[in-house]
């Protein structure tokens, strides 16, 4: 169990180093500009976050009332 750990550990490590980080590599950047990109792609997730939720939110509204009416209907 110990070497599955140990395993997957490393392999987490080998493609951490395979990736491209969302910062400035400019040592003299500093403060909230240095996450600029990462700023901008978490402004972007949570608007459309919300579109979503008001998309869902509209639809399930709507299929409420469809099946409201459907049972008035039946009754």
């Amino acid at each position: 169990m110990f070497r599955k750990i140990s395993q997957f550990i490393a392999e987490v490590k080998g493609e951490l180093k395979k990736t491209t980080w969302p910062w400035e590599s400019d040592p003299k950047v500093k403060g909230f500009k240095k996450f600029r990109e990462l700023w901008g792609s978490t402004l972007v997730v949570l608007i459309a976050m919300v579109f979503r939720g008001a998309f869902v939110a509209s639809f399930d509204i709507f299929l409420h009332s469809v099946v409201n009416y459907l049972i008035k209907l039946a009754v």
